[in-house]
This record gives structure tokens, C-alpha cells and sequence, in this order.
């Protein structure tokens, strides 16, 4: 019977092709704005730390002094991290800031690119699964006692190494020597999680550098930095002595218990520090301290922007409206059929079937407005991504928008055509045959 009602359904189209195309493209336009927008919001708000998103936290500090901002800085100090790293209390930790550098290898055929880099401890990798190709991290014991080794991502193995397991090799940052100790599989997380301050939805680093180089290199911070007072910076050690803010710190704690226990360690250090003239706010200890997982992370980096909700509630209202306009050409269509109903009750038809038919043809109607809709979305994320300069991450339509839109068009329709539906339904056949 459900054939039947489909075969009924085309014949229904055809016979009337400028109002089902009417209401096709309707359906299409507004479920395509829809979806563009229900995409934007989806990939934003993704959390890539899945179940482990309560493990991961950002330790933050409240180190300003009185009469100046009133938030927690997402950034640390480097003194700060430096102490926090010595106590070694967490599962895992790691300290992380962007940099960047040249990069070149022993082939001169190949030219020196500049590279975005990401300087850390060798903890980074367990804390937020970054799978390993060829190698692995470098020892722990070279987060105290630096060396020049590097862990370099699967596309520059390529281009440097011709995918060849490239352990044991060397590249040159800045024309120093830096040993290759572990390559990545590919690996960029949307949004980037672990530093959305640079750019939530930039491509992850594919160069990775220890942390205890920094004193020595002097990088660069290819990232905020954030200053509560004027300190001159006349060195580098300026930098690290100083009060700025600039650095990422992370700790990775199983269950409440550990996270009570960083808790208190964390409000002893900042009395600690408050000993020695710093901190200076007039906060409690327990309250210039917090533990931040990745869900609050992500929310208090603004990575889900409030004018997303918003766009998002507006593409809903619009496509409200172009419901209502679909139950106003249904309601026409079908009105226009009513002497064909009648005929139809009057040899049997019965209302159930009559509506059951209905409904097939909006629905028909319905998923071929959400096929259209979703090229109007495809379309529209890639006019978006080469116009405005978006990134690639949240111009890719996810893989669930492609099952989500038929349904929600086919349930647009479905919804439009109620009231049409039980309106010819009523039709009484007695009107039509006397006519006939």
C-alpha cells in the first residue's frame, strides 16, 4: 500500500509541477539556512575531550593585585608554572604556549617553511591522546634537563622524510638541530581544545618542542599575553620573572579525591605566594584558585559565541515561516483535489487512507526539499569558508547533518500538511457526485 500511496504521490507533483516546486524550494531555503547554521553550532560546541573531559583541568590562578580585571586569567605565569610543575602532584601535567620558527632538514632541495610550534611538556601527549605514528614523547627526564629533541606531525614527515619512519633524524628550527624523537598521526582537534585562545578553529600544531628550551631558545609567544601592571621588558628573563601572564598549565586528576587534593595544594601555594608579596587581591586563598575542566574551558573561552544560539533561533523562526507558507500552498493543492476525494470515499476509500496518502505526498515533498536543502547548505559553507576566510573546521558539513536534514524536512513538511490533510479529509462525497 505504501508504494501505492508514492506512485499516487508523483502523479500528484507532476500534475502540478510550479506548486510542488513552490513548495520544494521553500522547504529547501529554509532547511538549508537551518542546517548551516545547526552545523556552525554543532562543530563549535563539539567537546573532542569526550568522557575525559572531566580529567583534563586548566589550573588557574587569581595572581592579579586589587583594581584590575575581575575574572580568572586562562593563562599562568611562567614562575607560577615553574613552581606548580616541582610539586609533581598531578597524574600527568603540562605546561604549553605557542611559538614558531623555520624549519628545514639536511635535504637542501627543500625549502625552509615557517612553522607554527608548540612548546610543552612531555605529559601533553597522555593528557590529551595525541597518537603516535612513529615513536613517542620524549623522556620525562627532559622536562627538567633540556634537550634538543622534537616530535613533528605525520604531513611534515612527508614532506621532509618521504613518510619513512623518520626517529632518530634531524631537523633544524631556527638552523639549530633538533633530534626527532616521535611522529604523529594526524591529529587536529576541532575545536582546538587544549588552546582556543589562539584561534579555536586553527589548525593544531604539527611541531612540538620541550618546555625547559625556553629559558635557554628564548621563543617567542606566538599568543596573548596578559599584564595586570607595568613591568618593562628589557629580557627575556624580564619575561620570566615578571607577572605576565602567557602560558597555558594543565593537570590531569582521576575522581574527586584527587581533584580535592590539587584543590587544597593549590590554595596552600597561593598563600604561600601571598607570603611573598604576590597575589595581592583581597580574595581568600581557596577562592583565587579553580579547577577548570574542558567543558567550562571551552565555555570560558567563548568558543560557542552567543550570537551562534542566536543565528541558530533565528534559521528556526525562518524556517517557521516557510512552514506556515507550505501549509498555505497544501492547503490550495489540495482543496483543488477535493472532487477526486469525494469520488474516492464514495467507492470506498476511507478517511485514514485518504489522509495516509496525504501524508505520503509531504513527505515525498518534504525529502525532496531536504535533499535541495542540503546542497543549499554545502554551497553556503563553502561560499563561507572562501569569502569570510572561516576556518575549514566549521565549514565541513558533519557527518550527522546528512541523516538530520531528510528527517527534519520530511517533518517540516509532514507538520505543514496536518491541517490540509484533515481538511480534504472531511470532504463529503454527496457535494462532489451531485457536481459530477
Amino acid at each position: 500500500m505504501f508504494l501505492y500511496y508514492v506512485d499516487l504521490a508523483w502523479r500528484s507533483i507532476r500534475k502540478t509541477p510550479f506548486l510542488s516546486l513552490l513548495m520544494v524550494l521553500a522547504i529547501s531555503i529554509g532547511i538549508g539556512i537551518t542546517i548551516t547554521t545547526l552545523n556552525v553550532y554543532k562543530m563549535m560546541s563539539f567537546n573532542p575531550a569526550g568522557e575525559r573531559s572531566t580529567q583534563i583541568h586548566s589550573v588557574q590562578l587569581w595572581s592579579q593585585g586589587p583594581d584590575s580585571w575581575d575574572e580568572f586569567d586562562v593563562n599562568r605565569t611562567y614562575q607560577d608554572v615553574i613552581n606548580l610543575r616541582s610539586a609533581n602532584l598531578a597524574q600527568r601535567q603540562a605546561a604549553a604556549f605557542r611559538t614558531g620558527m623555520a624549519l628545514q632538514s639536511d635535504d637542501e632541495s627543500i625549502a625552509p617553511v615557517l612553522q607554527s610550534i608548540r612548546v610543552t611538556d612531555s605529559d601533553f601527549f597522555g593528557i590529551f591522546s595525541v597518537p603516535f605514528l612513529y615513536g613517542s614523547a620524549w623522556e620525562a627526564s627532559v622536562d627538567t634537563e633540556p634537550a634538543y629533541q622534537v616530535v613533528i606531525g605525520e604531513k611534515l614527515n612527508r614532506t621532509f622524510f618521504k613518510g619513512e619512519n623518520s626517529v632518530g633524524r634531524t631537523v633544524y628550527l631556527n638552523r639549530k638541530p633538533y633530534q626527532v624523537v616521535g611522529v604523529i598521526k594526524e591529529w587536529n582537534p576541532q575545536p582546538k581544545y587544549y588552546d582556543p585562545t589562539n584561534g579555536a578553529f586553527n589548525d593544531a600544531e604539527e611541531i612540538f618542542v620541550p618546555f625547559s628550551l625556553t629559558p635557554i631558545e628564548e621563543f617567542e609567544v606566538w599568543g596573548n599575553t596578559n599584564g595586570w601592571k607595568f613591568e618593562p621588558m628589557l629580557t627575556y628573563n624580564d619575561r620570566l620573572i615578571s607577572e605576565k601572564a602567557w602560558i597555558q598549565y594543565w593537570v590531569e586528576l582521576q575522581g574527586k579525591e584527587q581533584i580535592d587534593a590539587y584543590s587544597d595544594y593549590l590554595a596552600g601555594y597561593v598563600e604561600q605566594q601571598q607570603a611573598l608579596g604576590r597575589f595581592t587581591d583581597p580574595k581568600q586563598p581557596r577562592d583565587k584558585q579553580r579547577l577548570v575542566d574542558i567543558a567550562a574551558w571551552l565555555a570560558q573561552n567563548n568558543v560557542v559565541a552567543e550570537d551562534n544560539k542566536v543565528l541558530v533561533g533565528l534559521s528556526v523562526l525562518f524556517l517557521s515561516v516557510c512552514l506556515v507558507n507550505i501549509l498555505g500552498l497544501l492547503l490550495t493543492k489540495f482543496l483543488k483535489r477535493a472532487p477526486e476525494v469525494g469520488v474516492r470515499r464514495a467507492i470506498g476509500a476511507s478517511r485514514a487512507q485518504i489522509f495516509a496518502q496525504y501524508m505520503v505526498e509531504v513527505g515525498s515533498i518534504g525529502l525532496l526539499g531536504g535533499v535541495l536543502g542540503l546542497l543549499w547548505a554545502v554551497g553556503a559553507l563553502q561560499i563561507l569558508s572562501a569569502r569570510f576566510d572561516i576556518a575549514d573546521g566549521l565549514t565541513r558539513l558533519d557527518l550527522s547533518m546528512w541523516l538530520i536534514t531528510p528527517m527534519i524536512a520530511i517533518s517540516t513538511a509532514v507538520i505543514a500538511g496536518l491541517y490540509p490533510a484533515w481538511v480534504v479529509c472531511r470532504t463529503k462525497p454527496s457535494v462532489y457526485l451531485k457536481s459530477q
